[in-house]
């Protein structure tokens, strides 16, 4: 260590060189970052569920559907439809548009005096103007279950508009576009956007929002923080600045490789800050506190005790954000946990090296200080560090056996723990967009949309009539209104010409009527040109877990038992990406927060050389972890994508505060030999750059308590509880743990 730190003296001017260069180079790219609030960008390319999904989207012309529902005091009037049709030719000339289905060109099979007339229930070039005519639409719209609670809400002042986007549009943007275009109309009745594509355009505006709002924030209250307990220019500005080159650096390399911004990525700046800053803090601390005849030998002696602890601090919480790599299976937090544990190692190299770098430069020709000034009272010290190294000494038991009970009191909590990966929770409830979809729930059968898919004959009566069955069968759950496929077609068609409203027996008689409907915008929707595939569509109008999961398997066992080998079922949607994505949370708690405390007893027992000291240093973090996890069980927080997070981060930022209190003890006892003046030393000294740190830390996550999203909120304020937490256990629970076994020791 000693070697390296005059490398880094020596070398001082272009480590800096090269520290711009980098800045300036990677900070360039990151005007090409873009954000992917794809839902489906969170399951691997080549899940089997996820692959269903993108085939749909394929073959029957998008599976994203977007939805405009127009809200007046009765939608049967010449006014409400003229405004009708207005959207809906709007949405028919947006590039990226694949499908559109409203009032003004849905299709209408009734009778005539030939037999069958296929045509759009409105004629768009003569729209219904005298009551009469709108009276008779209104009759035809509540006659007709294809109509009624599916495009016009059953009290008739509501009316859907439901557009499909094709698979390879950038969905985001034309999403945007969709709600620019209809917003400039300027029509008198209200409009609610929702669906997914509006609800991943408005996603990519609030993680936009919330990093140009929330950054400088961040950025604001660390800088207060530090001035505070520094009260000078350089306890500010260089830990800043490591974190925020470490934030260019690793926003610029996700440029590079072609990774994109996500909500969960989103908070790597915000975390960088908070992070990245930590390791400086102890840097400085270091420095400021050694003294020697001369400044050089003063630095190099800072950083020959200060570097070690800081790589093995920063090597845990690399190891916990890598732990989601391999830990999850899920694509998002595999990025996420790739790119920030690149920006943890950039904010480690910074410290180590630039810092260091910058502090000589300044200060190499300046007299050293003497060792007086670092004695001067402070407000941590006399009213915090100095009552609780009293605290340890006299009630150390006690200390163990509060934390046994809180112990207790997490395990407890962790039971109440619930899962939800359902994107309409991630907005606050009166966002737009949720009250869009709460409105789709009530009005209109709800905007999660479920495809079944049918493979064989799709002419044959034997495989319309499987159709006819699961079409019944889903409908008779109680968050399944309504159901749409050829079959339904053929029905009708054949109610029309007096035959019941049901599937002909003869092939023959299905293929008349199919000629009939050739050529109709809807069939392309819902059957393949080689009339090999056909699906039902639908919507599931509940935002439950246990409610998607419910009719998931009741469906999957429909399913089994009318498979026949002419037909072939397959079923997917939202429902069931929703409900793998949480299982796969669960499974990636689980997995990366074992993988984390492995990797991190091993990185720690390496170092150390001492399986003990490694299994002290992650005590306190896990009881943290326990109370943590119950306190999301009895709050009712649930396991999202952001706070499934949590554990491993704060297992990775935690473990840093034991690994300082560890190595301060020990050194200061090998020094001593007297074990109450090690601790002393220890809470005195290293005690005061952890609480710093926590403080700092803390206080940068708790800025996500303004975030736009729910997950996000609930993040911040769950990560800035763990930094107290495990400050608080690293200072009170370590220590007693290390008196007693000292004291065992000596006994012995």
């Amino acid at each position: 260590m000693e070697k390296l730190a005059k490398i880094i003296i020596k070398g001082r001017v272009l480590i800096i060189a090269v520290t711009v260069i980098l800045t300036v180079a990677l900070g360039y790219n990151i005007k090409d970052l873009k954000i992917n609030a794809d839902t489906m960008s969170l399951l691997p390319d080549d899940d089997p569920i996820a692959l269903l999904y993108k085939n749909i989207g394929k073959k029957f012309g998008g599976n994203d559907m977007g939805m405009i529902v127009l809200e007046t005091d009765n939608i049967f009037k010449k006014e409400a439809l003229e405004h009708i049709k207005q959207i809906t030719d709007t949405l028919k000339i947006t590039n990226g548009v694949s499908t559109v289905t409203s009032l003004t060109n849905v299709i209408n099979i009734k009778g005539n005096e030939d037999g069958i007339e296929i045509s759009k229930l409105i004629d768009e070039y003569n729209i219904p103007d005298t009551e009469e005519e709108l009276s008779d639409l209104k009759n035809t719209v509540f006659s007709k279950e294809m109509y009624k609670g599916s495009i016009v809400s059953d009290d008739g002042t509501l009316t859907l508009i439901i557009f499909t986007l094709l698979e390879n549009a950038d969905k985001p943007a034309v999403s945007k576009n969709i709600k620019d275009k209809i917003t400039q109309l300027q029509l008198p009745e209200k409009l609610y956007f929702g669906g997914l594509p509006i609800m991943m355009n408005d996603m990519s505006d609030l993680i936009s929002s919330d990093m140009a709002r929330l950054i400088p924030i961040t950025f604001f209250l660390i800088a207060l923080i530090l001035f505070l307990s520094f009260r000078s220019a350089r306890g500010v500005i260089l830990p800043l600045l490591t974190a925020g080159i470490s934030v260019v650096w690793s926003l610029g390399f996700m440029v590079v490789l072609g990774y994109e911004l996500t909500m969960i990525s989103n908070t790597i700046p915000i975390i960088l800050l908070a992070i990245g800053s930590a390791y400086t803090i102890h840097v400085i601390n270091r420095i400021n506190s050694t003294f020697a005849t001369d400044r050089k030998t003063a630095i190099i002696n800072a950083l020959t005790y200060i570097i070690l602890p800081v790589i093995l601090a920063s090597l845990t919480t690399v190891a916990g954000f890598l732990s989601f790599i391999f830990g999850s299976y899920l694509t998002m937090i595999k990025d996420f946990g790739i790119f920030t544990a690149l920006g943890v190692f950039f904010a480690l190299l910074l410290s180590v090296f630039f810092v260091p770098a910058i502090i000589s430069v300044l200060s190499l020709n300046k007299k050293n200080i003497h060792q007086t000034e670092n004695n001067r009272k402070s407000i941590l010290s006399d009213y915090f560090l100095t009552p609780l190294k009293n605290l340890l000494f006299k009630h150390y038991i006690y200390i163990l056996t509060a934390w046994g009970f809180l112990i207790i009191i997490g395990i407890l909590g962790v039971f109440f723990i619930k899962s939800d990966a359902n994107m309409n929770d991630d907005f606050k409830k009166d966002n737009p967009i949720r009250i869009s979809d709460e409105i789709m729930q009530q009005k209109f059968g709800g905007s999660l949309p479920v495809f079944v898919v049918f493979k064989g004959d799709i002419q044959s009566p034997e495989v319309l009539k499987i159709m006819v069955k699961t079409a019944d069968y889903m409908k008779k759950n109680p968050y399944i209104k309504k159901t749409q496929s050829v079959a339904d077609l053929i029905k009708e068609m054949n109610d029309v010409m007096g035959e019941g409203k049901k599937i002909p027996d003869e092939k023959a008689k299905i293929e008349q009527l199919w000629f009939l409907l050739d050529g109709q915008d809807v069939m392309s929707q819902l059957v393949t040109d080689e009339l090999d595939e056909a699906i039902i569509q639908s919507q599931f109008a509940s935002p439950k877990n246990e409610d998607m999961k419910l009719f998931i398997d009741d469906m999957n066992r429909f399913i089994r038992e009318n498979l026949t080998n002419n037909c072939k079922i397959e079923i997917t949607g939202m429902p069931h990406i929703y409900d793998k994505l949480n299982i796969s949370l669960i499974n990636s708690q689980a997995s990366s927060v074992l993988l984390a405390i492995a990797l991190m007893l091993i990185i720690v027992g390496l170092l150390f050389r001492s399986f003990s000291n490694a299994v002290y240093a992650i005590i306190p973090i896990i009881v943290t972890i326990t109370i943590l996890l119950g306190f999301m069980g009895y709050y009712g927080i649930k396991l999202d994508f952001a706070s499934v997070l949590v554990a491993s981060i704060a297992l990775g930022i935690g473990i840093d505060y034991s690994i300082h209190i560890i190595i301060s003890f020990n050194h200061s006892l090998k020094k001593t030999g007297d074990i109450f003046k090690a601790l002393e030393n220890t809470i005195m000294f290293s005690g005061k750059a952890v609480i710093i740190n926590v403080v700092s830390v803390a206080a940068g996550f708790l800025v996500l308590l303004f975030s736009e999203l729910v997950p996000l909120q609930n993040f911040g304020l769950l990560v800035a509880l763990s930094m107290l937490g495990s400050g608080l256990s690293a200072l009170t629970l370590l220590p007693s743990i290390l008196l007693l076994e000292q004291k065992k020791i000596i006994k012995s």
